[in-house]
């Protein structure tokens, strides 16, 4: 079975971990990950949900922040308050360093993000082949209105330093709209029996992915069913602010909604969580077959039955 799957940071590691303990060795997974949370700090170019991918598959990552490496130590970053060199808020561990040098070498010496993207995971070993959405410079940036003014800032600055405090009213995937697919991306999504939307932010992440021209309209046409799972749960985010970014689309933070969102032109089936099984009327209603299942990621144990959840609702759908 080739399974595609497109991706953000924290949530989509954690489910992919879970997919690849319910799928069988011979199962091929492609996993297209979100670069519109990249950002460039002290010259180096820094890819969060790639690596948050790359360092959960790969055994690498600090479990309990779901981001940044294990066993991490922070000199480079002591040396560089101490020159007055920020942002402070936003924290690269010296083992971290490590991976954003050796990818900033590699661009500078004319590497594409995907071929530096595959070097690295020759490293790790994640099981799954990770492309990029794009090899092109792609920002999601967030318009607020604070006392400085309205302004728009990187969705990094949003989400880390402002820890969302601030309503957002526009998210601008700045560059998608003129970015390419990365090599192998569409020819994924065309060659599928699977397609799954993890319970990745579905505005910023996934959103982000299909904001790129080509993308939405492969995973539209492909002839693959595709099956999301709910990442707000009882009306409020699993985990982080997703809340935020959807009332900046107008959607609400309901299950269901983000469903009707993404809709039926794009979504075959939809996991919801048992604590909203009162939303499936509403998106079989739509068009959309809908399930009602367990969608806590407690362990790798219970995010695998989500995983065979979402691919027995594939197959349904295919049936």
């Amino acid at each position: 079975m080739r399974i595609v799957a497109l991706a953000g940071g924290i949530g989509g590691a954690r489910f992919l971990r879970g997919l690849l303990a319910a799928v069988g060795p011979q199962d091929e997974i492609t996993v297209i990950g979100n670069t519109g949370d990249d950002i460039h700090l002290y010259g180096l170019k820094v890819c969060p949900d790639l690596d948050t991918v790359m360092y959960t598959l790969g055994g690498g990552i600090h479990e309990e922040q779901g981001w940044g490496r294990t066993d991490e130590t922070w000199s480079i970053k002591a040396e560089m308050k101490e020159y007055g060199v920020g942002p402070e808020w936003f924290g690269l561990g010296d083992r971290d360093f490590a991976t954003h040098l050796v990818r900033s070498q590699m661009l500078t010496a004319g590497y594409s993000l995907s071929q530096v993207t595959e070097a690295l995971c020759v490293r790790w070993k994640p099981g799954v082949r990770l492309l990029p959405m794009s090899d092109d410079r792609v920002e999601t940036h967030v318009r607020i209105t604070d006392e400085q003014g309205t302004r728009a800032i990187h969705f990094q600055e949003y989400w880390v330093k402002l820890h969302a405090a601030v309503d957002a009213e526009a998210i601008i995937p700045i560059g998608a709209d003129t970015a390419k697919p990365a090599p192998g991306v569409l020819e994924a999504i065309a060659a599928a029996d699977v397609i799954l939307f993890p319970p990745s932010n579905p505005v910023v992440s996934i959103g982000t992915i299909l904001a790129v021209p080509g993308i939405r309209e492969a995973v539209a046409a492909a002839p693959a069913p595709v099956v999301g799972l709910s990442p707000i749960i009882g009306g409020a985010p699993v985990r982080g602010m997703a809340d935020k970014v959807l009332a900046a689309v107008g959607v609400e933070a309901t299950a269901e909604a983000v469903a009707l969102n993404y809709g039926s032109e794009l979504l075959d089936g939809w996991l919801v969580d048992t604590a909203d099984g009162g939303a499936v009327s509403t998106v079989e209603a739509a068009g959309i077959a809908c399930r009602a299942v367990p969608l806590l990621m407690t362990d790798v144990d219970a995010t695998a039955e989500m995983a065979r959840a979402a691919l027995a609702l594939a197959e349904q759908v295919r049936a």
